[in-house]
């Protein structure tokens, strides 16, 4: 088992997007997407000016390929719909539609803002390098609650890139310490409107 730690530095429920019961990494982070396994532990922190809090944590339970996580009917709500009005939906992060040809169409999102449906080439690049989308039910999302990390786990924190070289023990540990927090979305995604509370959403009507 590894566990990864990394920073996000926009947390607006995009990456991770922890809706609908599920929470998914599908863009952004391409080398732990392509990395990790089934069973491995994925914390995300917010940035140092904000404190180096931890935002979320998962337990991989499932690995799809992006043509796989964009047909399986389990994540419809996951595709974006940007014009319904609702950050909810806009915030969708199945935007990958496989194509007849082999390539992936991108849909429009909050995460890359197209105009008049241009793709934007550079984020879908960096996104499908990935080839993985990670998916969970064992999650713990604390969004703008973001949690301090003990002392005990300093080693968490990390700049740009990642951290996976922890010891069994050291894992061990922060394990008993995150699963002592109840499961599920905690609060709002960092980035969110204050007045909308339709992260609280449970049933995919989609």
């Amino acid at each position: 088992m590894k566990l990864f730690s990394y920073i996000i530095t926009h947390d607006i429920g995009f990456a991770p997007n922890p809706f609908w019961g599920y929470c998914t990494l599908a863009n952004c982070k391409p080398v732990i997407r392509r990395t990790a396994n089934i069973g491995d532990w994925i914390v995300g922190l917010n940035t140092k000016a904000s404190g180096n809090k931890i935002i979320y944590a998962m337990k991989v339970q499932e690995i799809l390929s992006y043509k796989e996580y964009f047909k399986n009917r389990k994540f419809r709500c996951k595709k974006p719909d940007f014009f319904s009005g609702s950050n909810l939906h806009k915030l969708g992060d199945n935007i990958y539609q496989p194509l007849p040809s082999g390539g992936f169409k991108q849909l429009q999102s909050m995460h890359l803002k197209q105009r008049c449906g241009q793709e934007n080439k550079r984020n879908k690049a960096h996104d499908l390098s990935g080839n993985n989308v990670l998916i969970s039910k064992d999650f713990i999302y604390f969004g703008k609650n973001a949690i301090s990390v003990p002392r005990k786990f300093s080693k968490l924190k990390v700049g740009r890139a990642h951290k996976s070289h922890f010891t069994d023990q050291f894992i061990s540990e922060f394990l008993s310490f995150i699963n002592s927090f109840k499961k599920g979305i905690h609060s709002a995604p960092t980035e969110w409107p204050l007045d909308d509370l339709g992260w609280k959403m449970k049933i995919c009507k989609c």
